[in-house]
């Protein structure tokens, strides 16, 4: 055997030229600068929410918990619905994105047959919607009307398709589904369905999950239609419950007759904040790695070729 040849592999390397050299420095400092700016809040929420009272009070909480507490979780998950709405804001999240998805792939890849009759039109009512809307009391009484007040249908149906994510998935199958393979599907004798089912959707594994991510952190999110539509409390979502909890912790007025008395409320107050916070984002942020690569390419793919 012969020894490797030093010289070899510095003649393959690829000298940079000065400007390009300055421009990777400056894009790594300035990178590593915003990364900071986005990771530090994040850090100092965790830190603060198992932080001590005073230590968060006085600002001496920075990336590191002072005083090691879970008093503000404990009044977190101490709350009797807390694990009701667990429950149903996985529900609403799970069957709602459910919902989202499915309509929305089937009616995007339907708009973006060329051989559909009436595309175009069907194109501008749902664009149309994006503009114009019933608007907050008229969409209650179509809920009401149809029975879906105080009920698990009122938090999944009434967004069942949002139009933006609807024109992002038609402009990803237009792009990526040609029609060559719809005609060599039929000359195989597949139909319709057969040829959405068994070639369309295997295929669209990156935009199904660019929509998926979205529709859930929407669902998992949400606590406006949960106010308007739901009035028995073992139905209402995470969100809505965290809210109630922050309500309650806020200063009254008798609070103000002693200044120690006020301290420590603000200060409880804050750390159940910081506690919400972490305890309605750690089950996006555990789903969240597990989707990301088809997150970023589905979003590159759908925006950019549309």
């Amino acid at each position: 055997m012969t020894a490797a040849n030093p010289t070899v592999g510095r003649k393959n390397r690829i000298r940079l030229a000065s400007s390009d050299l300055v421009f990777q420095v400056f894009a790594c400092v300035y990178l590593s600068f915003a990364a900071i700016i986005v990771l530090y809040p994040l850090l100092y929420v965790l830190a603060a929410s198992f932080s001590q009272t005073q230590a968060v009070i006085s600002g001496k909480v920075f990336i590191w918990p002072v005083g090691f507490n879970v008093e503000a979780y404990k009044a977190v998950f101490k709350h009797s619905l807390i694990m009701s709405g667990f429950y149903n804001a996985f529900v609403y999240t799970i069957l709602g994105t459910s919902i989202n998805v499915s309509m929305t792939v089937v009616a995007g890849y339907v708009l973006s047959r060329k051989a559909l009759y009436g595309r175009n039109l069907f194109t501008f009512l749902f664009t149309f919607t994006m503009l114009f809307s019933g608007g907050l009391i008229p969409t209650y009484l179509v809920v009401r009307a149809v029975g879906f007040l105080d009920t698990r249908w009122a938090m999944v149906v009434p967004n069942a398709i949002a139009v933006w994510f609807l024109i992002l998935c038609r402009t990803y199958f237009q792009n990526s589904i040609p029609d060559d393979l719809m005609e060599a599907a039929e000359i195989d004798g597949s139909s319709d369905l057969g040829f959405f089912l068994r070639i369309v959707l295997p295929l669209s594994g990156a935009i199904i999950a660019v929509l998926t991510l979205f529709y859930a952190v929407g669902h998992w999110n949400a606590y406006f239609d949960a106010l308007i539509y739901l009035k028995n409390q073992k139905l209402w979502p995470l969100q809505i419950i965290l809210r109630n909890i922050l309500i309650q912790n806020e200063i009254t007025a008798e609070m103000l007759s002693s200044v120690k008395l006020l301290e420590r409320a603000q200060g409880i107050k804050d750390l159940i904040k910081f506690a919400i916070i972490v305890v309605s984002s750690v089950p996006m942020l555990i789903i969240y790695p597990f989707v990301q690569q088809y997150f970023v390419r589905g979003v590159m793919v759908g925006a950019l070729k549309g």
